[in-house]
């Protein structure tokens, strides 16, 4: 099973708060991985340095084998994400690369506290996501060229498997503010996957559900899965994370402190310690 993403000692610190302290962490592609710790372990932090929210301050991201912050500049012909460290690679003249082109590259994320466009129907929130791989110019969009016609029908095709394969096609015209709660999380996950992501990771997706909603998402979960996608994910509930996953991490204070099957991580004396507040 090959790598699609890997953490090498990343490290974020905020003025003198140190958030995650030379984190090795990977996911494997098709796998669920799930990370989990006590409040303010830095799991949100991991989420946030992978899709470019904050640039580490030190330690190397990799997507694909190749680093995920720094790419090439623009016209010089080289290949995307030859450099090869946070920072300019010697004989090597690199860009950060933005948040919307990690997007591209075939990262996707949902967030901890739900972020639709509320004025928007379902449909329209997923097509939103599908204009990411869209090439037309402002010009073919504006004048309706055929590219432009041809994107846009193939973008709400794609909108419409989504909606089906969440389990809401049936609400696509709705608004989503009138969505049911469990509904909006649904059609946020639905506008990630719009991305064509390679990795989705979902950040606390079954907060605030019931016992019932819970079982239902961890089966959509297991769907988007068996469809072909990676899944990283936050959770604090462990019934849904032990048997959900493939494999579990553990952070506490921003290090690491377990990684491995999820019979393996439940055992182990340091996580027990860290969610009971017991000292190591």
């Amino acid at each position: 099973m090959s790598r699609l993403l890997e953490l090498d000692q990343v490290t974020m610190r905020f003025g003198g708060v140190t958030a995650l302290r030379d984190v090795d962490l990977h996911v494997d592609e098709g796998e669920i991985l799930g990370l989990i710790g006590p409040n303010g372990a830095g799991k949100t932090t991991v989420f946030n340095v992978v899709t470019g929210v904050f640039t580490p301050t030190s330690g190397m991201i990799r997507f694909q084998g190749k680093d995920l912050h720094t790419e090439p500049r623009a016209g010089l012909g080289l290949l995307e994400g030859a450099a090869t460290r946070l920072g300019p690679a010697k004989g090597v003249l690199t860009r950060r690369r933005s948040r919307n082109r990690i997007t591209r590259l075939g990262i996707a994320r949902t967030f901890q506290n739900i972020r639709l466009f509320n004025e928007m129907s379902a449909l329209e929130n997923v097509l939103v996501g599908t204009d990411n791989h869209h090439s037309t110019s402002v010009p073919g969009a504006v004048l309706r060229l055929p590219r432009h016609r041809a994107e846009e029908h193939s973008g709400r095709e794609r909108a419409l498997e989504l909606l089906e394969l969440v389990g809401i096609a049936h609400r696509a015209e709705e608004t989503a503010r009138n969505l049911p709660y469990g509904d909006q999380r649904r059609l946020e996950i639905a506008r990630a996957l719009a991305t064509e992501p390679r990795l989705l990771l979902l950040d606390e997706p079954a907060a605030g559900f019931n016992p019932n909603e819970k079982r239902a998402l961890s089966a959509l979960i297991r769907k988007i899965r068996d469809t072909g996608y990676t899944i990283l994910l936050i959770e604090h509930d462990m019934g849904l994370v032990m048997p959900l996953c493939d494999r579990v991490a553990v952070l506490d204070f921003g290090q690491k402190i377990a990684d491995g099957l999820p019979s393996a991580v439940q055992s182990d004396e340091k996580v027990i310690n860290a969610y009971l507040g017991v000292p190591a």
